[in-house]
């Protein structure tokens, strides 16, 4: 699946404020070294190097646009293409980061303990991952694709999404191995002007991708009129024509 790191920025305050949250809870201690997985354009990486200055940071990510992207905005960080689930690098880290990646990477039961085998003694893997498969921006996302003339084509898209556990279930699969585990779930309501319109543009930057990029020009405007129309009825815009957008996201940061 491909990226767009331009697409992704377009709500770069939005989108780097739950990583921003997310980096605040790992524990204070000394940091020598720190890696942000999933890195996307460099949004992320940015607030570890200002965090931990005398780190040494580094990035990576499976899409080359987002590398590309991450590479202009912080030349000095080393920034490599892998895929997580085949990452083999052993570290050891100080800080693993995770923001909103780990939700496309499946079997998170093997997944986390094998990222936490990974840190240093005291070491911490942070993770914060979307909670929003069954909000109705996703659900309809579901729904037009299997309705559409679409529908075989799309079949497969939306496992492409980790069906994710209880936040009960994370903190089992993680205590067996770290010393400490903190779990916590926030919604945040964001603000998007243009109405429904608004809301589609978030989501081509991050959740609608994997149902898009199969499809031809005219299949891929035809499946958005479709889903705008039914995000119309499901997000109601206020009074100043916006729409508040709930956006729940799990965050976990576990010390070894």
């Amino acid at each position: 699946m491909s990226w767009s790191a331009k697409q992704y920025v377009a709500f770069e305050d939005e989108r780097t404020r739950p990583a921003r949250d997310l980096l605040a809870a790992i524990p204070a201690g000394s940091v020598r070294s720190a890696i942000d997985i999933g890195c996307g354009p460099g949004n992320s990486t940015e607030l570890l190097v200002e965090r931990f200055p005398d780190a040494t940071v580094r990035g990576l990510d499976s899409s080359t646009d987002m590398i590309e992207a991450a590479r202009k905005r912080l030349p000095q960080v080393q920034f490599d293409i892998a895929d997580i689930d085949t990452w083999n690098d052993t570290g050891p880290f100080d800080v693993i980061f995770a923001n909103a990646v780990l939700q496309w990477v499946p079997d998170h039961a093997t997944l986390l303990p094998a990222l936490v085998s990974k840190l240093t003694p005291g070491g911490s893997l942070a993770i914060q991952m979307p909670d929003n498969l069954n909000q109705p921006s996703h659900r309809l996302m579901r729904e037009v694709a299997a309705q559409g003339p679409w529908a075989e084509k799309l079949a497969s898209v939306a496992a492409q999404r980790t069906e994710m556990a209880d936040a009960s279930a994370y903190y089992s699969m993680l205590k067996a191995c770290c010393t400490r585990v903190d779990v916590w779930r926030t919604t945040y309501h964001h603000p998007l002007a243009g109405g429904a319109s608004g809301v589609v543009e978030w989501f081509k930057g991050s959740g609608l991708r994997p149902f898009l990029e199969p499809l031809d020009e005219a299949q891929r405007a035809q499946y958005l009129q479709q889903y705008q129309a039914a995000i119309e009825q499901a997000y109601p815009p206020l009074a100043d024509g916006s729409v508040l957008l709930p956006f729940p996201r799990l965050f976990l940061v576990a010390t070894r």
